[in-house]
């Protein structure tokens, strides 16, 4: 997004946080487009972007449709229907629960997949280290987590 004047004249305010949350969306998007492509190469079908950002936010263990929908603010339906998906890849498993609820459980490839996407994030971590000196990820880490905190205090004033 410009900082500049619009087509019709109409100032644009400079700012930091616009910056910040540009930088932060290029970097989540190029980290996970590199997942998503050593995935693919390394044979897990249908490991895309937004496969691999609904499953980031399961739990290893058992899962539930209405909170993953929570969590990820999406419907229910999309829950169940992203979920039919991962079943008939390969991915995840639905077993009865209790009440009519299903439980959403990683199968065994869904695990792989998981900890594949660890060890690569974890070769990325070392090719990132090699660019700047120790203190940087750690020290960064912390800004961002700091930041994060201020930002949400700042939500609930408002």
């Amino acid at each position: 997004m410009s900082t500049r004047l619009t087509q019709m004249g109409t100032p644009m305010v400079e700012s930091q946080t616009l910056k910040l949350v540009m930088a932060a969306s290029s970097v989540t998007e190029q980290i996970s487009h590199y997942l998503s492509q050593n995935l693919q190469n390394m044979g897990y079908a249908g490991a895309s972007t937004s496969v691999l950002q609904f499953l980031s936010a399961l739990d290893c263990g058992i899962n539930y449709g209405s909170e993953i929908a929570r969590t990820l603010k999406v419907s229910r339906q999309m829950v169940a229907k992203t979920v039919k998906q991962l079943s008939a890849l390969g991915y995840l498993q639905q077993i009865e629960g209790q009440g009519k609820q299903k439980q959403i459980v990683f199968t065994q490839q869904g695990e792989l997949l998981m900890a594949d996407s660890r060890k690569l994030l974890a070769q990325l971590d070392g090719k990132l280290a090699n660019r700047g000196n120790e203190n940087t990820w750690p020290l960064l880490i912390e800004q961002l987590n700091q930041l994060s905190n201020i930002l949400a205090d700042a939500s609930e004033l408002a």
